[in-house]
């Protein structure tokens, strides 16, 4: 019996395209080594859990802090997730 490969080949030219421009993106991309900021750090610290937003007349500041536990099982092994950020939005006229 013969296999159909019509249906097979449309599978690898989509997945195959889309990993072949991952891997070009990848490639152009160039990562630099970071430095790891004190001060930066100790800031997304002291920011709560949650959201706040502040707003004065001249610019919006949000900020936002995310911390959760997830366990594989009842009692199995875990990770905890710790996600904060900062942000910013100022529009001026010109």
């Amino acid at each position: 019996m013969a296999l159909p490969l019509a249906p097979i080949a449309v599978f690898a030219l989509r997945y195959g395209s889309v990993a072949l421009a991952s891997y070009a993106v990848a490639r152009r991309i160039r990562i630099e080594k970071g430095r790891r900021d004190q001060h930066a750090e100790d800031a997304h610290d002291k920011v709560q859990e949650g959201v706040t937003v502040r707003s004065e007349t001249e610019q919006v500041n949000v900020t936002g802090r995310v911390k959760r536990v997830f366990r594989m099982g009842a009692d199995g092994p875990g990770f905890e997730v710790d996600a904060s950020g900062f942000g910013r939005l100022r529009v001026r006229k010109v």
